[in-house]
């Protein structure tokens, strides 16, 4: 158990996104460059660290859906951008009466092939696993498949070999492949994670951006036992 998941159980509360990352990163899962800051002076000096352009994201124990509150922005090119983003999106948390923990400067990740990595406790089988593609797979044509934890490899590579868009991921049409030994890699750690912190009720991984070689979590969901999901 990582320091912050420890202390989001403690506080009785879901993990703060810095928080996932730094779950997600103790089991070698690949992130983004980030930093978790409180000022517009530190928001303009991490991205200058991390290099533009980079994302903002409100950070709070309030929000849970960043999105479609206003909490993010995206493909922020320069100081002026960082300092507008900040003082955005932290007022729109404060209209909202949401706590402000901080603004996420992060890295903005080029394009690649989206994909979703998803973790539920079932009443009957216990945790569970879905993988998908991105976008319309998911969201229209339900192309997903799932696994009951423990995952042993071949489960987690049958899993992306069965959801009915694998071609896209093999590479069609001139497009390049994307990096199946990464992906698979990435969905036996987060089967790790679910064995090992049974206080974890559901764990979203959307998108994450799979390349040719390596992949990204862009943005990472995780809700404890402890806590009912917020709007």
């Amino acid at each position: 158990m990582t320091i912050a998941l420890g202390k989001a159980i403690q506080e009785g509360r879901n993990l703060l996104e810095p928080e996932a990352y730094e779950l997600l990163a103790h089991y070698g899962a690949p992130v983004p460059s980030h930093r978790c800051v409180s000022s517009v002076e530190e928001a303009e000096a991490a991205a200058a660290d991390i290099g533009y352009p980079v994302v903002a994201k409100i950070v709070s124990p309030d929000i849970l859906h960043k999105t479609e509150t206003g909490g993010v922005l995206l493909n922020l090119n320069d100081g002026a951008a960082v300092r507008s983003a900040y003082q955005e999106i932290t007022e729109r948390a404060r209209q909202r009466k949401a706590g402000v923990r901080g603004v996420l400067i992060s890295r903005m990740e080029p394009p690649g092939t989206e994909v979703i990595v998803g973790l539920t406790q079932d009443t009957q089988f216990g945790p569970v696993m879905m993988f998908g593609l991105g976008g319309i797979f998911v969201e229209v044509y339900q192309d997903v498949s799932f696994r009951v934890v423990p995952l042993a490899k071949p489960d987690a590579a049958a899993m992306i070999q069965e959801v009915k868009a694998f071609p896209i991921l093999q590479g069609v049409r001139g497009s390049r492949p994307a990096d199946l030994e990464g992906l698979t890699d990435l969905l036996m750690k987060v089967s790790q994670i679910a064995e090992e912190n049974l206080e974890i009720a559901e764990m979203d991984l959307n998108p994450v951006i799979v390349y040719e070689k390596g992949l990204s979590v862009v943005d990472v969901r995780v809700l404890l036992h402890q806590k009912n999901p917020t709007a």
